[in-house]
C-alpha cells in the first residue's frame, strides 16, 4: 500500500485489503516469491490497521469524555427537581 493509498483508505478499506492478503497466504498455492510479498504487504496493512484503530479509539474516548462532562450529575438533576 502506498502512502497515498493509505491516507485515502478508511479503516474498513485497510481491513478488507488485509483479509484479502491473509486469504492469499492461507491458500498457499501462489509461488514462494508472491507469498513472501503478500506476507510483507500483510505486515504493512496490519500496522496501518492498528494505527487507525488506535486513532479511532482515542477519538471515541474523547467523545465519551466530552459527553460525560456535558451530562448533568445526579446532584444537579436532584437540584433541578427540588
Amino acid at each position: 500500500m502506498t502512502s497515498a493509498e493509505s491516507s485515502d483508505a478508511t479503516f474498513d478499506d485497510v481491513l478488507v485489503r488485509l483479509e484479502s492478503t491473509i486469504a492469499k497466504l492461507a491458500d498457499g498455492t501462489a509461488p514462494l516469491e508472491e507469498l513472501v510479498a503478500a506476507h510483507q504487504r500483510a505486515a504493512g496493512l496490519l500496522a496501518e490497521a492498528e494505527k487507525r484503530l488506535e486513532a479511532l479509539k482515542a477519538n471515541a474516548d474523547r467523545l465519551a469524555a466530552s459527553v460525560q462532562s456535558a451530562s448533568p450529575t445526579p446532584a444537579v438533576l436532584q437540584a433541578r427537581k427540588g
